[in-house]
């Protein structure tokens, strides 16, 4: 019987989250719309227009990469600092903590969604609608459960490890420029491209280049080994917010 609340508490949490968040200023909801497209103008003009990364569609390659960055970034981060920021609720009333990392994804993906609709918008009227989108439901879980799982583990070990926080901040900085969204990770040396792969971001930045910007399948494998990891990351994670569920609370007092 718990399950299920606890489900609805998460949906209903997501969503109060981003009512809140849309009503925090004039801007609202159209900052969810206008940070990307900042973020995408800046790397346009540096890379686009500057190092001439991405082909022909330079705008299409840097958004397709840029959005489903944004929603990891975003939400691994506030998954480290979850339980710290409900630290006054969890002291108050019990609550299962490895909720809380889904009631982040709710949030932010709810953002993702909409403007992957605008995005998908722009791929259709600047490079036309191919078969290979077919593919879009299934990186989107890829994508969804690997956030879901590195949020998880964020969530789990920063309350244990506080400086884990900052090296989570700055590790996401790096990740950024070496995830395959501002430049073709296919084009570099083979020997530095591999390396590279093992960045979980990296197949599924790919994946979303390959289907918007190629028109192709994306590399089934890969998305795979990528959904099969990010399943035992979770399971890991799941393990660490039971195991240390009752000292969390203690924790934030110290």
């Amino acid at each position: 019987m718990r399950r299920p609340r606890y489900a609805e508490l998460i949906w209903y949490r997501g969503l109060a989250d981003l009512h809140a968040d849309a009503a925090r200023g004039y801007v609202g909801f159209a900052w969810w719309v206008l940070e990307p497209l900042l973020y995408m103008m800046a790397f346009y003009l540096a890379f686009g227009l500057g190092l001439r990364q991405g082909g022909e569609h330079r705008l299409l390659f840097l958004l397709s990469g840029l959005v489903p960055w944004k929603l990891f970034s975003s939400t691994v981060q506030n998954g480290g600092g979850i339980i710290q920021a409900n630290s006054g609720l969890i002291q108050q009333v019990y609550l299962p903590k490895y909720i809380l990392p889904s009631m982040v994804l709710v949030t932010n993906g709810m953002k993702f969604l909409i403007i992957l609709a605008l995005l998908l918008c722009l791929a259709a009227y600047t490079n036309g609608i191919g078969t290979s989108w077919l593919a879009l439901p299934f990186l989107v879980v890829v994508e969804l459960m690997l956030t879901l799982a590195l949020a998880s583990l964020a969530a789990a070990l920063v309350p244990l490890l506080p400086d884990l926080d900052l090296i989570i901040s700055n590790g996401l900085v790096v990740m950024l420029f070496i995830s395959g969204v501002i430049n073709d990770i296919s084009r570099l040396p083979p020997s530095v491209a591999q390396v590279l792969r093992l960045n979980p971001m990296v197949p599924v930045i790919a994946g979303f280049h390959d289907v918007l910007v190629s028109k192709v399948w994306p590399d089934w494998s890969a998305l795979a080994a990528v959904l099969l990891a990010s399943c035992m990351i979770y399971a890991l994670a799941l393990w660490l917010l039971k195991r240390f569920d009752r000292s969390y609370p203690k924790l934030m007092i110290v």
